[in-house]
């Protein structure tokens, strides 16, 4: 049955592909943002420009719909994370009270609020070899971060809006979700579009170093765009109340996710390991709730995941490379100046 749908954040990476995925299965929706989607242009039925920090356009916004996607964060990789604190519990707060209090007031039944792996506890991911992430590994609460702590309480406000009001509130916490058409430079990108954008600027210049944060023994699992939709998707048709993983359950290290990209790319690169932020030193999902609720996981593996997304990332570049335009990442990763047009370096795409 089609529905009339509001998709939050859905000028960004994950909120993006959801639009375009909901049109695709016949729903009419509604995106709001700040900013429209960079790379390609929104299939969203109506597009609002405005900032959800302001009462009066989450209240606009949730107008008229069945149900909610709440995607809008001020985010991004852990480098941003890490310095922007205070901004992002501000920002965050301002967001997800005014849009889940307008969806209430406007009636809406159905509201998934995203979450974030980021809310577990520090002290179960110091180790790389990490035991996977259960849902109720949350208690006793200790994120390593503002952003992580902003997650956790807005879950918990879902929970209460839930039991109080009789809204149908769904929670997903989702674990490095990844793919095309995301952030790949600027600071806010996530690791696997950073690592990409590194092996596709040595790929195209001919160098052969690239810059790891850490000593890259840090895991992380990784999980696909097409996955993600498919476990929103199937997570509102649910009944499940409580928080639910999203992601893969495999874990790899930053540098064998370097070793799997750079294998993609066809280029052999040597990694230079420099200090910058890592964020815990090992975390991985746990499935088995996810198994059980839904009856699915995620099937798109790592490396088929890293392909498409290297492509499009590589492309990226050389658009940049081409076009004489630098960047501070590509300024910082290659201080020596030769940066060429891609048509003037041997092995570009293509070729």
């Amino acid at each position: 049955m089609s529905q009339r749908i509001l998709v939050t954040g859905a000028g960004g990476f994950i909120g993006h592909h959801l639009v375009t995925f909901l049109k695709q299965q016949g729903h009419q929706v509604r995106g709001i943002d700040v900013k429209k989607p960079e790379f390609a242009a929104s299939d969203a039925d109506e597009f609002i420009l405005a900032d959800l920090r302001e009462a009066k356009h989450a209240a606009g916004a949730t107008t008229g719909v069945d149900s909610v996607y709440a995607l809008a964060a001020d985010m991004g990789g852990m480098g941003y994370i890490s310095t922007n604190q205070a901004r992002i519990l501000f920002n965050n707060s301002l967001i997800n009270l005014n849009t889940l209090e307008a969806a209430r007031r406007n009636g809406v039944r159905h509201y998934l609020f995203t979450s974030s792996a980021c809310i577990y506890p520090e002290f179960l991911q110091t180790d790389a070899a990490v035991t996977a992430l259960k849902e109720e590994d949350a208690y006793p609460a200790q994120p390593q971060d503002a952003y992580g702590w902003e997650k956790l309480i807005a879950e918990r406000l879902c929970l209460h809006y839930a039991d109080d009001y009789g809204m149908e509130t769904r929670i997903v916490r989702f674990h490095n979700i990844f793919g095309p058409l995301g952030t790949w430079e600027g600071g806010r990108e996530k690791a696997p579009a950073a690592i990409c954008r590194k092996v596709a600027v040595a790929k195209l210049t001919g160098q052969s170093e690239i810059e790891v944060w850490g000593d890259g023994r840090q895991t992380r699992s990784f999980c696909y765009i097409d996955d993600c939709l498919q476990g929103l998707a199937r997570l509102m048709a649910s009944n499940y109340r409580d928080p639910l993983n999203l992601g893969q359950d495999r874990a790899v290290t930053i540098d064998q996710l370097v070793e799997l990209i750079a294998a993609i790319a066809g280029v052999s690169v040597t990694k230079r390991h420099v200090s910058g932020p890592q964020g815990v030193r090992g975390r991985n999902s746990d499935n088995a709730r996810l198994r059980h609720v839904l009856g699915w996981e995620p099937q798109i593996s790592l490396e088929e995941g890293l392909a498409h997304t290297y492509k499009w990332v590589e492309a990226q570049v050389e658009r940049k490379l081409a076009s004489g335009v630098s960047t501070p990442e590509t300024r910082r990763e290659f201080s020596d100046g030769r940066y060429r047009p891609a048509s003037a370096v041997s092995g570009t795409a293509g070729d």
